[in-house]
């Protein structure tokens, strides 16, 4: 699955070059998927790219994706449910659908997995597929038999008989020693009673991975053996059912001028919000959809700071873009629907539940989006950098979560920061003293008091061997002004000439 997402993103439909995804691990670079031209040269998942690239060094390597093939699975999963309502992940690359009682509206079991395979294949994703009475049986015969294989109850133990080992979802280090000693098949496995096999093993110093239903973190093999059969349930929790919050309205006579569709987007909004409050929820995405008389939809989308579920504020997110839908033959019907939502918590202001006046800052910020662009309003975030100038980046104010930038309370950064320094010129009593007097932006200032110095060495790791420390001092003129100047590097440190002086921001 990762490769045919990684072809259909890179535009390469073409599958006859060795193919690899590669992520960086504890002791280097790791294989994680191969297509069949890389398979067939050597190369495996969970395999070193040095052993890789000695088998086979022409093969052409990639960086993967596993958050994406994990978003695009989910997906896969909640799509699925057009065959069964019981749907779950299995691992990496698997689905689990539960088709009890559904596979005859289909046409039964093998029309079913003909029409999987035939969706999934339009969608350009490769699939196997089999139909068994236990989710380990499932697994088994949609990996290590043919596709579109389905089996009754009592063909489930011939038909797994002859499969490998691992075929029953255990570890490589388990599946080695059954190995050794020749237990190289289910059926062979099977054949020796439970209790005959805890014992041989116990000799071997396992003893307890046949007593356990877990081992190390491991599913213990018996009890993959048994739920493979059918002799040990295997309860597995579907994907969590995704909540649509979502308020419609039909009218009898299409409305025809956009003007008078703000009363239909409020009362939709107050629908919405009362199903928001019912779980808590706040709205952070929204659409609103206008459905005309011709079939055409008009939409408009809005996006909010902080979750959201106050009618009134997102009736204004709408209301001035509501100009530009185009009514035509007129609207008929009408849908408000939440697209991401986050936990809100009820929250009390007072006692008396007075509404406290003027607008708070994630309303303001919505309101500045709605107006002149998302993209035009920006907020302060913090980085990973004591270099003041680095410390704080811009961000798009609607993206991630509202939050303001914290300081050290042990040290006072000025009110407004440069992005760049300034340079000034200073007159000092002694060179690695404060400044007496300095002149920036042509106009003459004597210093009255100085706290300082403060010591901010450079960032080693990313600057040149030549940046050079600072000293920041706070200074006060006679007017009462407030200044953040430092002084960069220190006479004869060996990294340039004589240190210079900069103005990095104001206090007040």
């Amino acid at each position: 699955m990762a490769l045919d997402r990684w072809r259909k993103i890179n535009a390469r439909p073409d599958d006859s070059d060795p193919i690899a995804l590669v992520s960086e691990g504890a002791h280097g670079t790791v294989i994680d998927a191969v297509n069949g031209p890389a398979r067939k040269a050597g190369a495996k998942p969970q395999q070193r790219l040095t052993d890789a690239r000695a088998i086979y060094p022409m093969l052409e390597v990639h960086p993967s994706d596993p958050d994406g093939d994990a978003v695009l699975l989910e997906r896969l999963t909640r799509w699925s449910h057009r065959w069964s309502p019981w749907t779950a992940i299995d691992g990496s690359d698997g689905l689990l659908l539960d088709t009890t009682g559904a596979a005859h509206c289909f046409g039964g079991e093998t029309a079913m997995l003909a029409d999987m395979r035939a969706r999934y294949a339009a969608m350009g994703l490769a699939s196997r597929t089999a139909i068994a009475p236990t989710i380990g049986g499932a697994w088994a015969l949609a990996r290590f038999v043919g596709d579109g294989t389905a089996v009754s109850e009592a063909e489930l133990h011939p038909a797994l008989a002859p499969l490998p080992i691992e075929a029953l979802r255990i570890d490589d280090d388990a599946a080695l020693l059954f190995r050794r000693v020749g237990l190289k098949t289910i059926g062979a496995l099977s054949d020796v009673p439970a209790l005959a096999l805890a014992r041989r093993f116990r000799a071997l110093g396992l003893s307890k991975s046949f007593t356990s239903r877990k081992t190390n973190g491991k599913t213990n093999p018996l009890y993959r053996l048994q739920q493979a059969l059918g002799q040990m349930a295997e309860p597995v929790e579907p994907l969590a059912e995704h909540i649509l919050y979502r308020a419609s309205s039909r009218i009898a006579e299409p409305i025809r001028h956009v003007a008078v569709l703000e009363p239909v987007l409020a009362s939709l909004a107050n629908d919405l919000c009362d199903q928001l409050f019912t779980r808590q929820k706040g709205m952070r995405a929204a659409r609103f959809d206008a459905f005309r008389v011709d079939g055409e939809i008009q939409s408009l989308h809005a996006r909010t700071a902080a979750p959201v579920r106050a009618p009134d504020h997102i009736v204004r997110l709408f209301a001035e873009r509501l100009e530009t839908l185009k009514a035509d033959f007129g609207f008929d019907a009408f849908a408000l629907t939440a697209l991401h939502y986050e936990d809100m918590a009820a929250r009390q202001t007072g006692l008396e539940e007075e509404v406290a006046e003027g607008i708070a800052l994630p309303e303001l910020i919505d309101r500045l989006c709605a107006r002149i662009g998302a993209n035009r309003v920006l907020r302060p975030v913090p980085y990973a950098s004591h270099i003041p100038e680095r410390s704080v980046g811009w961000r798009p104010a609607l993206q991630g979560e509202l939050a303001l930038c914290e300081t050290d309370p042990l040290r006072e950064r000025p009110l407004r920061l440069f992005d760049r320094p300034e340079p000034v010129t200073v007159i000092y009593a002694t060179p690695e003293g404060p400044p007496r007097r300095f002149r920036w932006r042509r106009v003459l200032h004597d210093v009255v008091k100085v706290e300082g110095p403060e010591r901010i060495a450079p960032e080693w790791w990313r600057e040149r061997s030549t940046a050079r420390l600072r000293d920041y001092y706070k200074i006060e003129d006679e007017t009462g002004r407030r200044f953040w100047i430092y002084r960069g590097g220190l006479t004869g440190d060996g990294r340039g000439d004589a240190p210079q002086w900069f103005m990095h921001g104001l206090f007040a």
